[in-house]
């Protein structure tokens, strides 16, 4: 048997209906399965795991007994940010596979276009490629600048 190898760090995603959430990730991010465990009484899946490029996605279907998924949770705080060879491509795809649009992409002070997207499983998705190469001294100062210029980010330092 050939045991699949393991980065260093991966992340463990819980959702409602594991194969439905399997079969987007292939069609909106080009995911490839490597496995699944399934309970043979429930048909759910205990585990599963998939490449999405030089990276490991694993995933199961939501027990009450050890964990949630973000639907039941009410949203999540956690983002997930995927390199791509084209976000504006990449956001397309993802939302023609199902995903809803959280921001378009935009060229960003950090050197990326970057946009997001919620999976209809409720995690959501940063989708970018680098676009120029930014020091981060550069960065700080351009952080800076947005956030003067931004009235909402100032709300929650108040």
């Amino acid at each position: 048997m050939n045991t699949p190898s393991y980065p260093a760090f991966s992340p463990y995603l819980t959702v409602h209906n594991a194969a439905e959430a399997i079969a987007f990730y292939q069609k909106a991010l080009g995911a490839e399965e490597r496995f699944r465990l399934t309970d043979e009484g429930t048909g759910k899946i205990g585990h599963a795991e998939l490449s999405l490029g030089h990276s490991l996605l694993m995933l199961s279907d939501e027990n009450p007994a050890w964990s949630k998924s973000p639907q039941t949770l009410g949203g999540t705080p956690v983002k997930f940010s995927l390199m791509v060879e084209n976000a504006d491509a990449a956001i397309a795809k993802a939302v023609a596979a199902g995903a809803t649009l959280l921001m378009p992409a935009t060229d960003m002070f950090y050197g990326f276009r970057s946009g997001s997207v919620r999976d209809p499983f409720g995690h959501e998705w940063m989708l970018q490629h680098e676009i120029e190469k930014v020091s981060p001294e550069e960065m700080q100062k351009r952080f800076t600048a947005m956030i003067k210029n931004c009235p909402l980010s100032q709300e929650g330092s108040k």
